[in-house]
């Protein structure tokens, strides 16, 4: 089975980091990076300044905090702020796609083969997840306080004393690599280097990693997390210790197994569905999904062996990169102008409606699909 190196390009942010803008190299690298989401609607990021043992740490806490009782846990929900802090328990947050008919046209168009796991059952998804707000609070009044709502720290021994500091080491290495790329890719669009990072500088950006109980939901073809696009602008993902994310690329509609090349510091990239609508349809949100398959299952059997005292709860390590909440959505002209060349070429259900709109709204619409919001 390849790896993402052989299927995904790689932006060096190395290069970006240590060489003037407009150097030929810095030039090629972000249109490099922008031709990658257009064209897959997901990139592989190398970045030297990423610590695998920060990785380690952060995935051993979170792991450690949802291993607590369940009672516990619920202490940190939040579900009247649409659980935007706090943890969401598994079988709460349902999958978009199952009732989406544009969403269920995509499938019904991909090669059989390249299917996604029948979600058609529309099953609230078995995935537990904890949301840490890792934004700058904008100053002035937003009209969306739900969803810029302050962080729920959870209060176990062992668990609280180290919790913030591992969030925010972590989740900051995250947060620097996804807004370089965001740079990065404004000047490949043709755009202003800061467009993109300054749409996004009071973004209520979210450290979001999900977790997934493989003794309770292991059995495999399991579906963790349906089919679905991301609501946000761009989202970035460092290593889970087990397989099981499949992403589709946009050009080819085949489905990626996601596996890190063994060795080296790089990280995930997928486009949301707020860069798509900021360019007209010119990058589109990037699906993907987490299954227990058969690499998922040959990892936790090795890992009974070899952490035989280790809750086995596949976390996963996800940043999700937020537009500011009272930004005014609306798609950059010629970007859209592109994006009608480009789908004209493409497969049917490529031409949404891009309404003007409060990043807030979008963001609201949004959870109403997937069951966060009534």
């Amino acid at each position: 089975m390849s790896t993402l190196s052989e299927t995904l390009p790689v932006i060096d942010l190395d290069i970006f980091l240590s060489q003037p803008t407009q150097s030929i190299r810095v030039q090629e690298e972000c249109s490099k990076a922008a031709d990658a989401l257009i064209t897959y609607g997901a990139l592989l990021v190398h970045d030297s300044r990423v610590s695998e043992e920060d990785n380690d740490s952060f995935l051993d806490l979170i792991k450690n905090y949802f291993a607590q009782p369940i009672e516990d846990l619920q202490k940190d929900e939040r579900p009247e702020i649409h659980y935007q802090v706090g943890v969401t328990l598994e079988n709460t947050e349902k999958p978009k796609c199952a009732v989406d008919e544009p969403c269920l046209d995509i499938i019904a168009n991909l090669d059989p083969a390249e299917r996604p796991l029948d979600i058609s059952g529309h099953h609230p998804d078995p995935k537990s997840r904890f949301f840490w707000k890792m934004g700058i609070p904008p100053p002035y009044e937003t009209e969306y306080p739900a969803l810029n709502a302050p962080n729920v720290v959870p209060q176990a021994p062992g668990i609280c004393e180290k919790w913030e500091s591992t969030m925010e080491k972590w989740g900051h290495s995250m947060k620097n690599a996804v807004e370089n790329i965001a740079e990065m890719t404004a000047i490949g669009l043709g755009l202003p280097r800061e467009f993109i990072k300054d749409a996004g500088k009071y973004g209520p950006h979210l450290l979001g990693p999900t977790a997934s109980d493989l003794v309770k939901y292991g059995q495999k073809d399991t579906i963790l997390a349906g089919f679905h696009t991301d609501l946000n602008c761009l989202t970035i993902h460092g290593r889970s210790r087990y397989p099981g994310l499949n992403i589709w690329a946009r050009n080819t509609g085949k489905r990626i197994p996601v596996r890190f090349p063994p060795t080296g510091r790089y990280l995930l990239v997928q486009a949301g569905k707020q860069i798509e609508h900021l360019t007209g349809g010119l990058i589109k949100a990037g699906f993907h999904e987490v299954v227990v398959n058969e690499a998922t299952l040959q990892t936790v059997e090795r890992r009974k062996e070899s952490h035989p005292d280790r809750p086995n709860i596949r976390i996963s390590s996800t940043f999700f990169w937020h537009l500011s909440s009272d930004y005014e959505l609306v798609p950059i002209s010629k970007l859209s102008e592109r994006a009608n060349v480009f789908n004209s070429s493409q497969a049917a259900n490529q031409h949404a409606v891009y309404e003007r709109m409060k990043v807030g709204q979008q963001v609201q619409n949004e959870l109403k699909h997937i069951a966060l919001m009534a």
